[in-house]
């Protein structure tokens, strides 16, 4: 690339930052906030802490030098993209390896499988653990298959639905839900949605796997917003351990941290290898492993509600894509934001701090 060019496309928040102290913000911030509300004086949480945090970090490590051996291998099997934000003509620019997402995803899954070992659980929570890491595997074979043969739209809505079959057949909370105190003289307090509401689970596995892959083609793009994702998601659970409101509860918000912890330090390993100028695509084997995570740690963690307001933004954007989607508009091909050959940048700023607004002080208005 022109020299001119790189220290150009450089200009511009977030690009002019280093990502080191992006990410150490972002991550920092809700570890800090875990350290000033949680009690360590709780041995079990202590542990789950503990555990976790060593044994994501081992997998840190190991993701980030897998992807780097790995990454040829598939460009060598014709696993790989053009970056069509990236300056020049299509046909001068470099092959970019794709479906690295796979390599994390396996990690992921050998971290998990050896918490089972180390982390003090019951048979009751292993039943749900075990599915909800039967599922992500699922999800991340699918989206494999979906990166090897270009799985069709109507595809990409049958596949996901597959895989949530373990998390929806381990789920044994509660059907209800809590009417908003508007309603509550016509309905109730509670509505039992029996099966309905294991279907709104099964679509929002569905929803969760294919909004990652609402926002995409900008490098860092969906590793980034699901590394954002990830966080408010650990703080929700620290918030929730912290208000102490049901045993159940803590048990649930504990299980959640236990998946989301090395989810997040996974996600980091590809950030720092699919970060502008990009070394790598993710594919959509990533969008498939990280939509299904957020799926396993909102349904067996019971808190499936709050997660849709961590996607604001995709559900806004499905909102206004629809009528694209559904053929009343024609739809391009790629509809991504150009490459600008006079500012020579692209921006984009993804944020949850209104879904946390929305949860904890509008939604008390209401319920």
């Amino acid at each position: 690339m022109d020299a001119e060019i790189w220290q150009n496309s450089k200009r511009g928040f977030p690009f002019n930052i280093p990502l080191n102290f992006i990410v150490l913000t972002a991550f920092g911030a809700p570890f800090a906030l875990a350290v000033m509300l949680l009690e360590f004086e709780d041995k079990h949480l202590r542990e789950v802490i503990g555990i976790t945090l060593i044994l994501s970090i081992l997998g840190y490590t190991v993701s980030y030098y897998a992807i780097d051996s790995f990454k040829q291998n598939l460009e060598t099997k014709n696993l790989f993209g053009i970056d069509l934000n990236k300056a020049g003509k299509r046909e001068e620019k470099p092959k970019v390896p794709e479906a690295l997402g796979l390599i994390i995803g396996i990690i992921f899954l050998m971290i998990t499988i050896h918490e089972q070992l180390l982390l003090p659980t019951n048979y009751k929570r292993l039943v749900e653990y075990n599915a909800g890491l039967l599922s992500i595997c699922m999800s991340i074979l699918l989206g494999f298959a979906d990166d090897v043969l270009d799985l069709k739209w109507r595809h990409k809505l049958i596949v996901p639905t597959i895989a949530t079959f373990p998390i929806i057949v381990a789920y044994n909370g509660l059907t209800n839900i809590v009417v908003p105190k508007l309603f509550r003289f016509m309905l109730g307090n509670n509505i039992d949605l029996g099966m309905i509401y294991l279907f709104y689970m099964s679509m929002l596995a569905v929803f969760c796997t294919n909004a990652i892959n609402i926002y995409a083609g900008i490098n860092g793009i969906e590793v980034g917003q699901s590394f954002i994702i990830g966080c408010f998601i650990f703080i929700h659970n620290v918030i929730e351990i912290y208000l102490k409101a049901t045993p159940q509860s803590y048990d649930q918000h504990i299980f959640s941290i236990s998946i989301i912890v090395p989810f997040l330090f996974m996600t980091l390993a590809l950030l720092q290898h699919n970060k502008f100028p990009s070394k790598v695509f993710v594919g959509d084997t990533f969008c498939y492993f990280a939509g299904m995570t957020f799926a396993v740690v909102g349904i067996l963690g019971h808190f499936s509600k709050t997660m849709l307001l961590f996607f604001i933004p995709q559900v806004f954007n499905f909102i206004l894509s629809a009528p694209q989607i559904f053929g009343i508009i024609h739809c391009p091909r790629h509809r991504l934001p150009k490459f600008n050959h006079e500012t020579y940048r692209l921006e984009a700023i993804i944020s949850c701090c209104f879904a946390l607004f929305v949860r904890y002080f509008v939604s008390s208005l209401f319920y």
